[in-house]
């Protein structure tokens, strides 16, 4: 099973806001009752390629509707960029990158803990991944 979080770097530090995330941070879930995750690498979030880094917080909100069909493309973009993984990992996601998840069979994980770090977050999370 792979999970994605998203990130800000390699320092694996949650970003707040998984739509407007510069890197998705990939892991894999080994084991039964026992889990553990390794990290497989890091994929840069094509939705945000050219944009300044900064961490967008939980307040952001996208009010874009299903007319605007570039900002829905490039929610798709960025689903597209992790379909292979079962599960993201959220502190918050719009209903674009709710629905943009949807359709390529991400699920979505809410993540309301205080953690920062992305192995330690999951680790948390573990039971959830079924």
């Amino acid at each position: 099973m792979k999970i994605a979080v998203p990130v800000m770097d390699e320092n694996l530090k949650m970003a707040g806001n998984a739509g407007h995330t510069p890197y998705f941070a990939v892991f894999n879930l080994n084991g039964g009752m026992f889990k553990s995750f390794t990290l497989e690498g890091l994929r840069p979030n094509p939705k945000v390629a050219g944009e300044e880094p900064h961490d967008h917080d939980e307040h952001h909100t996208c009010d874009h509707d299903e007319g605007d069909v570039e900002h829905i493309r490039a929610h798709d973009t960025m689903a597209d960029t992790i379909e292979d993984c079962d599960y993201l990992v959220v502190k918050m996601a719009c209903k674009n990158t709710a629905k943009s998840m949807s359709n390529v069979g991400v699920k979505l994980q809410k993540y309301n803990g205080t953690e920062a770090l992305a192995p330690k977050i999951l680790t948390e999370l573990a039971s959830q991944f079924k």
